[in-house]
């Protein structure tokens, strides 16, 4: 079962990330002024997750695979690894598509 992770980076902006069952990030969010708006971010994860349109299938200027999750208004909220492989990249999403409308959310410290 996956889970979401709440967290302050080094700015103290709250940030999310959604591990696999395994322990592996999956996703990660952009940085958040306060903690609602974090919390928001990942309810809209859950619910956007699920939509296979909501997955824009890219490629970094290195070539590598990559994904954003976006929102019905198109504002991404969330954004994938780096991939070795386009299949790769496709099973990450199959796994957050899997994982995040049930996953537990906690906070670290």
């Amino acid at each position: 079962m996956g889970k979401f992770e709440i967290y302050k980076d080094a700015s103290a902006e709250f940030r999310f990330r959604l591990k696999a069952g395994n322990g592996q990030v999956i996703l990660a969010s952009e940085g958040y002024a306060a903690k609602a708006g974090c919390v928001n971010g990942i309810e809209s994860v859950k619910k956007n997750a699920p939509n296979d349109a909501r997955f824009d299938r890219l490629e970094s200027k290195s070539g590598k695979p990559y994904f954003n999750l976006k929102a019905s208004n198109g504002q991404v909220i969330g954004s994938s690894q780096m991939y070795a492989s386009e299949d790769a990249r496709d099973n990450g999403i199959e796994s957050v598509k899997k994982n995040a409308p049930e996953a537990a959310v906690v906070e670290i410290e």
